[in-house]
């Protein structure tokens, strides 16, 4: 996974302060690298940018068509399992009416319905409220693009 730092995202100008308004919610665009290998674990990206945030809720998101998200067992073997059952549900083959790029991508352009684009994860001390064995990835099928972006949001409890 590669990132390049981010960007905040523009909020109100208050004219009184000059001071940027949110609205309460804060937001980070990363940049990743994927479609190389179906999972790109973003765990650690999304447990940094909690940091020191306290109690409140991350929203990620991934803003592209071919791109989901999921909270997986990583390391395990969970990843070519998941592969395995992507390739039956959509099989990479000439059979979509989308047909530009690679043979089969029309699949990558189905793929968001079965895997969200977004998620959103309860934060506790700064810290993702995940499960022992869950990590959060981007599934991404995609050889034709491998430039992608990961939006984080973090709304304060």
């Amino acid at each position: 996974m590669n990132t390049a730092g981010g960007s905040a995202s523009p909020g109100l100008l208050d004219p009184r302060s000059g001071s940027v308004d949110n609205g309460g919610v804060d937001t980070e665009t990363f940049d990743l690298t994927t479609g190389t290998e179906l999972v790109t674990d973003v765990t650690g990206l999304v447990r940094e940018y909690c940091r020191g945030r306290g109690d409140g809720l991350c929203h990620v998101f991934v803003p592209h068509a071919t791109a989901g998200l999921a909270l997986i067992e990583t390391g395990s073997g969970t990843e070519p399992d998941l592969g395995q059952a992507i390739d039956r549900l959509l099989p990479r083959e000439d059979i979509y009416r989308h047909r530009h790029g690679s043979t089969g991508h029309g699949r990558d352009h189905v793929l968001p319905a079965f895997i969200s684009p977004s998620l959103t994860l309860p934060v506790v001390d700064g810290m993702p409220a995940l499960g022992t064995w869950q990590s959060v990835v981007v599934v991404d099928s995609n050889v034709d693009n491998h430039h992608r972006q990961l939006r984080l949001s973090f709304v304060a409890g």
